[in-house]
């Protein structure tokens, strides 16, 4: 039995800051399942404004203690604006040097780019001269069918599956441990298994998937999600893919009770992340921008003129599991491993809160954890007969980070 493969953790995780620069609301495409609502080609963030950014964050190292921090850059596209993030990052650099700042020698530029422009010159220019610090993650949605119903260009519907491959052989190579993200909304579970399985062939060892937080779901979508789960788990374990490769729908740690005294932490770090938009707005996370929201105001904590607005931050420090969820998700037997957006509570919610929990995907959620089990038992059968159970414990891929 070949040893089995680490899942890429994100780096420094639980340790960093995650600083994000919005730099366009612009993309070639127009994702049926985007969050993104108002994406738009004249909101484009000047040198100026992130520089604004950079400098208030960077001369308050009492208030930034984090001991890294992830430069994220997000769209739109972030690659359409390649000269902008460029010459960003290039000041990010000299300014860390020359305040001699704590995150000087620990810091990562971290892109999600839907990968159609990444072989353009000037990417791969960028790329080459920051490539020690660079995390570059590449959305692909499994096979040219699942990937096409959603991810089509904006203008003509095209799908822009034939755009993206191309350029997987090279993201590969430069960047052997990446992982991508798979989104699963209704129109696609029937081709969940072969998407991972095609993403598999392509070279791709890490596969995350989460299911959108948005209310989408129809009736019997959750029994469609467990047989593709199941039908996955048969191929991922008689095949013997566990070995190689990693599917974050899979995992030891979910689908039990909560103790609410040792897990009461919020699901993501809305609060304790920073975006700033073209405007120069301050935000608790991205999905507080007025371009995520579909029904609800931005919600601002501040700008690179005046700094942030602790009052308007604080509200967010003291969120956790109990603060927001009603009491069927703190009962709920299968609690751990439940996720939730905070930006989609706010916007889901019937009054401008960001402590009412949003439970679309509770019925996908109970259907991946009955596939879950399938995976374990089924693994571990295996394992016993073999007599590797003990080999795969030591070896055993690391638990897939927990994805918005």
């Amino acid at each position: 039995m070949s040893e089995i493969k680490s899942s890429n953790k994100e780096w420094q995780y639980g340790l960093n800051k995650q600083i994000t620069f919005i730099v366009t609301k612009d993309c070639q495409l127009a994702c049926k399942y985007c969050y993104l609502v108002g994406k738009n080609i004249n909101e484009r963030m000047s040198f100026g404004t992130a520089k604004k950014a950079i400098d208030y964050i960077l001369s308050r190292e009492d208030e930034f203690k984090e001991e890294s921090v992830v430069w994220d850059f997000i769209g739109g596209e972030p690659f359409l604006e390649i000269d902008l993030i460029d010459k960003i990052c290039d000041y990010l650099k000299t300014e860390m040097y020359r305040l001699n700042h704590h995150w000087f020698n620990s810091y990562r530029f971290s892109f999600s780019t839907n990968g159609i422009n990444y072989h353009e010159k000037k990417v791969q220019d960028f790329i080459k001269k920051n490539h020690e610090h660079l995390s570059i993650g590449i959305t692909i949605d499994g096979t040219e069918l699942k990937h096409d119903l959603n991810r089509v260009y904006k203008h003509s519907e095209k799908g822009s599956y034939k755009d993206v491959v191309k350029n997987i052989p090279l993201w590969i190579r430069q960047f052997p441990n990446a992982a991508t993200k798979v989104t699963i909304s209704s129109a696609d579970i029937p081709y969940i298994k072969e998407s991972v399985l095609h993403l598999y062939s392509l070279g791709i060892k890490e596969v995350n998937i989460n299911c959108v937080f948005e209310d989408v779901w129809k009736d019997g979508d959750d029994k469609l999600f467990e047989n593709q789960l199941v039908e996955l788990a048969d191929e991922i374990i008689d095949k013997d893919y566990y070995k190689d490769y990693a599917c974050s729908f899979y995992s030891e740690h979910i689908g039990k009770p909560m103790d609410i005294k040792l897990e009461n932490q919020n699901w993501c770090g809305a609060g304790k992340m920073l975006s700033v938009d073209a405007a120069g707005n301050f935000y608790p996370c991205t999905r507080f921008a007025q371009y995520s929201l579909r029904s609800k105001k931005a919600l601002i904590i501040g700008n690179v003129n005046d700094g942030i607005d602790k009052n308007k931050l604080r509200p967010f420090l003291t969120l956790d599991r109990t603060t927001q969820s009603p009491q069927k998700c703190l009962e709920c037997e299968v609690a751990s491993g439940c996720a939730w957006c905070q930006g989609e509570n706010y916007d889901a919610a019937e009054t401008p809160t960001i402590y009412q929990r949003a439970t679309a995907i509770c019925l996908m959620h109970k259907a991946r954890v009955r596939a879950n089990n399938y995976y374990w038992n089924k693994l571990y059968r295996k394992l016993e007969l073999e007599g590797e159970r003990e080999r795969y414990e030591k070896n055993k891929i690391v638990e897939p980070l927990k994805t918005c």
